[in-house]
């Protein structure tokens, strides 16, 4: 797989392509551009150099068979090339239409023209989410990517705003105007954007605001470009001074609930009585983001994307303590120690930490200061959002935002504090007991300070510790109470967890079959749920867990049952050795065993390393095997993997006693 929006990537099979250098990535981007077609070497050689050396072309031909081995390291030698191959006077990347995610990207926004809305904005939201920058990023400069990159821009401009136009045709004319701000913040020369930004707001009520953007648009377009508006512009302006009833939606199938119109009610209200106000808008957007969060699915996606243009927003305004609001604001509750969007988690994390800076220094004394619960907001979310991550920053923000909490007695923000001290209590193994507390502290806050949703993680978060102290009388009473909360606060979310939560019960203690049909179905419950940190590679990996839990099947058994396509996501490394194991490349599988890494700091640390130890014994590799006891003897008394709630690989202490006699004790 190559990635060229952005910097130029590459992966196999989930790991990345070790590039070797920058002429390495330059041919490699070079044929991409070129899209399956030939390039000669004599043109590589004039876009590699200004002045080629001598003996350019044999350095043009080294680069291409170090890529050759990167991109194909099990082809035996002297055979040809099947991916970069050599045809007439050049080279040829004979990559699938798949394996680049520009040409994803193309094909998912061509298709997304021939559907109705519903499935056009699934199509164009996956579509745009493939972009991690400008395309082919570091080859900015470059006089071969000039014509590509300029092509690919504009087709994501009109991906932009045949998006907007989907959310018009669906009646979200609300969801529509963030994405259309930010991008005409950046392309202010897009007319039909502007058209689209004006409706969007005449849509949701706000007549004002749509005829100031047009009148922005109107001056924008005389003072830079010197033309005037287009008749679209023009006509839409006459429409909405006419209150034209062609600009409104098409009725919804079903009359708004009394709840549709308070809201909508309401924000007119707002809209009228706070006006143009950027500083009260960004505020309240927060909360507006914070509940859109927790209803799931599509709220919960669109919460990242709005929640990151919100703190971008008040960052540009330079205001410290605003930006601490925006940012601290977003107090949702989180139970997964992985991020869904990790790129996006350390742009929250960097904001906190410039803010944090920019904040005036706290004093000597220990008396609170003015400034000291913003600073306990901004390191309660450096916290929660380096989740999953082996930088000691993560908990040692989680130590200062608690003690912070503790001194200024304020119920709420201990709350979001113990949730930074949760996300931060996998570094190691078999600290369940500390989760636990953890879980204790936030059910009595909260549900003295009426803090529900927190109410419901500490719920949750006792569901877990207990199930992996095989406690399953405590997890089955707090994942009922979890539910009972749920059904009454309206949180569709945390059905997911406990739902898992059963499939789990039924995998630590029933027949395979009925656990393994419960994973499926907890799984094709998380699709759509808007949380792919937790979904991506978690059935496999479950199922994986369930095969070897008991001790009594062999290695090879279990990786026999593994299925082919699975998305193993972030476990791959600890799942490649069963996959080569199914091939048949023992000697591959062994291999691979020495390249497993550490398990991350997250939930899943305890059942990565028993499949790490169940393949050590297998191939009586005593160094992987001492590796993976010293880190499983604290969990000696747990049941391994089931502090996520989620999955269990059996009890730790018969992988210990696997271990020991594997060593021979």
């Amino acid at each position: 797989m190559f990635g060229v929006l952005g910097a130029v990537v590459g992966e196999r099979g989930g790991r990345p392509l070790a590039l070797k250098g920058p002429r390495h990535k330059a041919v490699l981007a070079r044929l991409v551009v070129a899209r399956r077609r030939v390039v000669p070497v004599a043109r590589l050689v004039e876009d590699l150099w200004e002045e080629p050396p001598r003996g350019a072309v044999g350095a043009v031909q080294t680069f291409v068979a170090a890529l050759r081995r990167v991109l194909e390291p099990e082809r035996p030698p002297r055979t040809p090339a099947r991916l970069l191959v050599t045809e007439g006077p050049g080279y040829a990347l004979r990559a699938e239409p798949d394996a680049v995610d520009a040409w994803r990207f193309e094909a998912a926004v061509r298709a997304a023209a021939t559907l109705p809305p519903a499935q056009a904005l699934d199509r164009l939201q996956e579509a745009l989410g493939m972009w991690r920058g400008p395309a082919f990023a570091e080859f900015a400069d470059e006089h071969w990517a000039r014509a590509e990159r300029a092509r690919l821009a504009e087709l994501r401009l009109q991906a932009e705003e045949r998006r907007a136009e989907a959310r018009l045709a669906l009646g979200l004319a609300a969801e529509a105007v963030p994405d259309l701000d930010a991008h005409l913040a950046d392309h202010p020369w897009r007319e039909d954007a502007w058209r689209l930004l004006a409706l969007a707001l005449y849509r949701g009520g706000r007549q004002g605001d749509a005829l100031a953007v047009l009148r922005r648009a109107r001056a924008m377009l005389v003072d830079r470009l010197g033309v005037d508006p287009g008749p679209r512009l023009r006509r839409l302006e006459a429409e909405i001074l006419a209150q034209d009833p062609r600009l409104d939606p098409d009725p919804a199938p079903e009359p708004p609930s009394s709840a549709d119109r308070l809201w909508r009610e309401t924000a007119a209200a707002y809209d009228r009585t706070v006006g143009g106000g950027a500083r009260a808008r960004l505020e309240s957007t927060v909360g507006l983001i914070r509940n859109l969060a927790v209803t799931g699915g599509g709220g919960l996606e669109a919460a990242r994307r709005h929640r990151l243009a919100a703190i971008s927003a008040a960052e540009e305004l330079v205001d410290p303590e605003l930006t601490t609001r925006v940012i601290g604001g977003y107090d949702v509750p989180a139970i997964w120690t992985r991020g869904d969007d990790p790129a996006s988690d350390a742009r929250i994390v960097e904001a906190a930490e410039r803010t944090l800076a920019a904040l005036p220094s706290r004093g000597t004394g220990r008396a609170p200061e003015p400034y000291d619960a913003a600073r306990c907001r901004l390191l309660a979310t450096i916290a929660v959002e380096m989740r999953g991550t082996r930088s000691p920053r993560g908990p040692e923000a989680a130590r200062a935002a608690e003690e912070a909490a503790r001194r200024l007695d304020d119920p709420g923000l201990l709350a979001y504090a113990l949730n930074g001290v949760f996300m931060q209590s996998c570094t190691r193994a078999g600290l369940a007991p500390r989760r636990d507390e953890v879980g204790a502290e936030l059910v009595t806050l909260a549900a003295r300070h009426g803090l529900a949703t927190f109410e419901v993680l500490g719920h949750l978060i006792r569901m877990q510790a207990r199930a992996a102290r095989a406690d399953f009388a405590a997890a089955d009473a707090h994942a009922a109470a979890a539910d009972r909360l749920a059904v009454r606060h309206e949180l569709p979310l945390v059905g997911v967890f406990t739902e898992w939560y059963a499939a789990l019960r039924l995998a630590a203690s029933g027949p395979p079959g009925p656990a393994e049909a419960a994973y499926r179905a907890a799984d094709a419950r998380l699709e759509g749920a808007g949380m792919p940190g937790v979904r991506r590679g978690l059935l496999p990996l479950a199922l994986l867990c369930r095969r070897l839990a008991d001790g009594a099947a062999p290695v090879e058994d279990a990786a026999g049952r593994i299925e082919p396509g699975a998305d193993w996501g972030p476990y791959r490394p600890w799942a490649e050795p069963f996959l080569l194991l199914r091939d048949g490349r023992r000697a591959d599988a062994r291999d691979a065993l020495g390249a497993v890494p550490e398990p991350p700091a997250d939930l899943t640390y305890e059942a990565l390393c028993c499949l790490h130890a169940c393949l050590a014994a297998h191939f009586a590799d005593r160094p992987a095997l001492r590796a993976a006891r010293a880190r499983l003897v604290p969990a000696a008394a747990e049941l391994a993997g089931a502090g996520t709630g989620m999955l269990t690989a059996g009890p730790v202490a018969r992988h210990l006693a696997l271990i020991g006699a594997a060593l021979g004790e």
